[in-house]
């Protein structure tokens, strides 16, 4: 397993270990709808200018269930069903659902309202679908489905004359059965090649051959290798679901650690995807620190700073930052040479985009230009907006620190979730774009399984390329030929 770069900004893993930097977050969160009959027991529900702010865990999980004159409006039912998990388990919560309609569905049958029956039963299968096809994968554990198939049991149970809510339930269970299928192949399938072939790199003088291919010999046209880029993007993020980008603040909620803490597979698709960042930073610099001669270096350099700057163009900001992370590392970095020989001039405004200053303001200017071309598309290609997975973590992490779980009152900050989940919304709604670029498997081939040189390795190359300069690096080189000295 190769070293991950330490030059390059905080990466995705760091989230899960450490409280991150302060990030900014928009304005405005998704509106909703007014339950009828309030909610009551254990809690009342607080409304500020018409939207729901707060409320007890109870009163908001009955503010979830439908009645003969209420069904919850669609973002109240996402939101809350996101981020509920952060106190209290999919399956519990499916449970305590459950059981509320089996009492409205009890009172209901005492009074022998067979039509009002009827139009509750289609309430309760429409929500369950709602649950089940914005997040399926609360149910690939058993217990969540054990509820499932209870409660729509004994719906069917209470109206067996109900042909429509059976078709509906059969028709429900199947798509859902499909979605965990899915990614359950899915999930295999990206366990086989988890990670690429790593290159320890030259030993000593023993560099790799003039013939040996690169990059510029499988793909020399900037666009067309940006375009194969956003396409790998899109396919990876798209296994990410929301449920997955929650843990980002259940994972690091050490009050309520012991309730949402759940299946840490839970969190594979966030890792897989940071790491195919740090796969291609990593592989960027070996693909510059290998090249024998200065020239074809200073051409290699300039190809990726094309690349980048298509991939800018493209709304492709994740691969950008990946490739001028790679050529911020230190071994890239240091060949002063050749980079003398480099028209920086791109390079430059690549980087002012880039600038941290100011908590990414300049990237987060142009991000929101590709939302609003986004919003206005008229193509699928002008609809590409893939943000900076690390700085959209550390915006939902750093939302999740700043702002209480819980109100003095005890009531949940549900303000704090409507933010939180419309981030999360809008992320997924970039995930959904399907790539309008014609996918080349030869160029996608090299750029998934291309050998990378680990961290050591791209030093060798380096000094081996241009000498160490001053006396911190004749000492990290007479170091490293000492290591490998010693490892032959």
């Amino acid at each position: 397993m190769f070293l991950e770069p330490q030059e390059t900004m905080p990466q995705t893993s760091v989230v899960f270990s450490s409280i991150l930097g302060p990030s900014c977050s928009g304005q405005g969160q998704p509106g909703m709808g007014e339950r009828g009959g309030g909610a009551g027991g254990s809690g009342d529900l607080i409304f500020q200018d018409g939207r729901l702010v707060s409320g007890s865990l109870e009163a908001l999980m009955e503010h979830l269930v439908p009645t003969v004159d209420y069904y919850p409006d669609r973002t109240y039912i996402f939101t809350f069903l996101l981020s509920s998990r952060v106190f209290i388990p999919p399956h519990d919560l499916l449970a305590r659902v459950g059981q509320l309609c089996m009492e409205q569905r009890q009172q209901l049958e005492a009074g022998s309202e067979k039509a009002k029956l009827k139009s509750f039963s289609a309430k309760i299968v429409q929500l369950l679908k709602e649950w089940t096809e914005a997040f399926p994968f609360d149910f690939q554990d058993e217990k969540a489905m054990a509820e499932l198939k209870a409660i729509t049991h004994r719906v069917t149970q209470c109206d067996e004359e109900n042909s429509t809510v059976k078709k509906a339930i059969s028709q429900m269970t199947q798509s859902l059965l499909l979605s965990l299928a899915a990614r359950s192949q899915l999930q295999e399938l990206r366990e086989k090649l988890r990670s690429p072939a790593m290159d320890k790199g030259p030993v000593l003088k023993a560099k790799p051959p003039a013939a040996q291919k690169d990059i510029l010999g499988v793909c020399c046209d900037p666009l067309v290798l940006a375009q194969q880029l956003t396409h790998i993007e899109l396919e990876r993020v798209s296994s990410i679901h929301p449920e997955d980008l929650m843990q980002i603040v259940s994972h690091m909620d050490s009050r309520d650690k012991h309730r949402c803490r759940g299946d840490m597979t839970k969190t594979y698709s966030l890792e897989a995807y940071d790491n195919w960042f740090n796969c291609l930073s990593m592989l960027v610099a070996t693909e510059v620190c290998r090249v024998v001669k200065k020239k074809h270096r200073t051409r290699m350099l300039e190809f990726f700073i094309d690349v980048a700057r298509e991939c800018f163009n493209i709304g492709n900001f994740n691969s950008m930052m990946a490739i001028i992370s790679g050529m911020n590392l230190s071994p890239v970095a240091r060949l002063k040479k050749t980079w003398s020989k480099v028209k920086t001039a791109k390079f430059d405004v690549l980087e002012h985009h880039m600038d941290p200053s100011s908590n990414f303001c300049n990237y987060r200017t142009a991000l929101q230009g590709a939302t609003q071309r986004s919003q206005t598309a008229n193509s699928s290609r002008e609809k590409i907006v893939i943000p900076v997975f690390n700085l959209f973590v550390k915006d939902i992490y750093f939302l999740h620190k700043i702002h209480t779980n819980h109100l003095p009152n005890g009531h949940i900050n549900f303000k704090k979730f409507w933010e939180i989940s419309r981030q999360i919304h809008e992320f997924m709604t970039w995930t959904q774009v399907e790539c309008p670029f014609e996918k080349d498997k030869k160029i996608q081939s090299y750029l998934l399984t291309a050998p990378i040189y680990s961290e050591e390795a791209l030093f060798i190359a380096s000094f081996e390329s241009e000498g160490p300069e001053n006396h911190m690096e004749k000492d990290s080189w007479k170091t490293l030929r000492t290591t490998l000295l010693n490892r032959a």
